[in-house]
């Protein structure tokens, strides 16, 4: 049966009004879930930015991260993203400042019947078994002393015995040295205040020295975690 003119302009404009009113319902979800997504990518901005404001860089970094991740198109992400750099260098700083720390070991005692205090680390170059100490000693009887330790057969060392050292990116200082006369795999830095005042501003210290056995080679320490005041001074008790 075939419809009357008027009747199928009406269905046409029925139909019409129907795509429209379904059209209208997508555009006002789509606008809805946006609106979700920025009003969740803003409370966690605003975390993120309370943490930035309290210095608190390692969880700042976890939450701007994330932000950035989960809300990509926001304008809470774009936000973020103008001081999350920033945010990232303090963060992985405090990272490696741990790290860097965790490298030393400070311990105390007695030793030969005296009161003593190390500080000590291993090397980063060489590992393994032509691994080196570096150790930083204060004994009651034997005052002060620096040294490296390592290696089954110790080290060479001329007349005038010197260890060649550079200090981070520094031209290398010749310091004097000496080679125990005991036999042990050692090598004292003689002129030990020296080196630790260049060491305490260092971030790394590489040794030029002379393996028995091994030749010549470069031993490098990451020093920057050092801190003074775990390694106790007699000569101010």
């Amino acid at each position: 049966m075939r419809l009357p003119s008027t009747s199928l302009m009406i269905l046409g404009i029925a139909l019409a009004l129907g795509g429209c009113s379904g059209a209208d319902r997508e555009a006002e979800q789509r606008a809805q879930a946006q609106a979700a997504v920025e009003a969740a990518a803003a409370k966690d901005a605003s975390a993120y930015q309370g943490l930035v404001a309290a210095q608190s860089w390692e969880l700042a970094q976890s939450i701007g991260r994330e932000v950035v991740r989960k809300y990509p198109q926001s304008a809470a992400a774009a936000q973020v993203k103008q001081s999350l750099a920033e945010v990232d260098a303090k963060a992985n700083a405090l990272v490696d400042a741990r790290r860097l720390a965790a490298l030393w070991s400070y311990q105390s005692g007695t030793q030969s019947g005296g009161e003593q205090h190390t500080a000590s680390m291993y090397s980063k170059e060489p590992t393994g078994a032509q691994q080196v100490r570096l150790i930083l000693r204060r004994h009651a009887a034997w005052g002060q002393s620096v040294y490296l330790h390592g290696g089954a057969n110790g080290f060479g060392c001329g007349k005038p015995c010197v260890a060649v050292v550079r200090f981070d990116d520094a031209t290398p200082v010749k310091l004097e040295a000496s080679i125990p006369e005991g036999g042990e795999p050692a090598m004292f830095i003689e002129a030990d205040k020296d080196f630790l005042a260049r060491m305490d501003a260092a971030q790394r210290v590489a040794f030029e020295v002379e393996r028995i056995g091994a030749g010549p080679q470069t031993i490098v320490f990451e020093v920057g975690g050092y801190d003074a005041s775990r390694w106790a001074d007699l000569s101010k008790r």
